[in-house]
């Protein structure tokens, strides 16, 4: 049986996604026949020897699971909190297996959070080379000029680097905060409310409404559903 490189094994056995499997073998979370291994590139034979998590040996077979929660504001996208805040997966009543959130979003911010068990299917959405898009519905503080959505539409400097172009409209107007539908396929860090505060209009209600053409349509916040094959080929296609 060929061997394959650690993260890879941690993503197909659910714990983490292939980028966030190499910080937790960094941290030494992982060992290899018991012996703890914290440098990357090491590559092992899941069927001859045995790869632990947190002491706990990896099932090799598992269930893949993919689950659309719509999450609300005040939890937090780990699986445990230092702070003792609400975490997502408190959420998900019924679900034995573990998953982990694909991405983030802040505590504040609520709507489509998907959760698997599937390294993989998580990378493929969160690498920036498979373009999957996140649309976003903000509810900005005053009214947002052509010109400054022009600026969000085309890349604006954020932290040195600039952003993709991304698409925006806008959705309803009232006398002091603009409400507008926005399109990105990066994952930068509070990405959102940072454009929008780049062009000097703050944020003060956002929400994630679809991950590619896979809409959170009417699922209430709270509330989970699990993804068919279809819903992948929406989101990935």
């Amino acid at each position: 049986m060929p061997e394959e490189r650690l993260q890879k094994i941690l993503a197909k056995a659910g714990i983490a996604s292939r980028r966030n499997a190499e910080e937790l073998i960094r941290q030494g979370k992982v060992t290899v026949d018991g012996k703890v291994i914290t440098e990357m590139g090491c590559r092992v034979d899941p069927h001859t020897q045995v790869v632990a998590f947190e002491g706990r040996p990896l099932c090799r077979e598992e269930e893949k699971i993919y689950l659309l929660l719509n999450k609300p504001k005040g939890y937090v996208t780990t699986l445990h909190d230092p702070q003792g805040r609400p975490i997502v997966s408190s959420l998900l009543t019924g679900i034995t297996s573990r998953v982990f959130p694909v991405g983030r979003l802040d505590f504040y911010t609520e709507g489509a959070l998907i959760l698997t068990n599937d390294g993989d299917f998580a990378e493929r959405i969160l690498h920036p080379r498979f373009e999957i898009e996140r649309t976003y519905q903000a509810e900005v503080r005053g009214l947002p000029t052509h010109e400054k959505i022009h600026l969000l539409e085309e890349g604006l400097e954020l932290e040195g680097k600039k952003t993709w172009p991304a698409k925006v409209s806008i959705i309803a107007k009232e006398p002091a905060t603009t409400t507008l539908e926005i399109t990105i396929h990066e994952g930068r860090k509070r990405q959102v409310r940072k454009m929008f505060e780049a062009i000097g209009h703050r944020v003060i209600a956002l929400r994630r409404i679809a991950y590619g053409r896979l809409r959170l349509g009417t699922l209430p916040t709270g509330q989970y559903r699990r993804l068919t094959p279809a819903d992948l080929e929406l989101i990935i296609s």
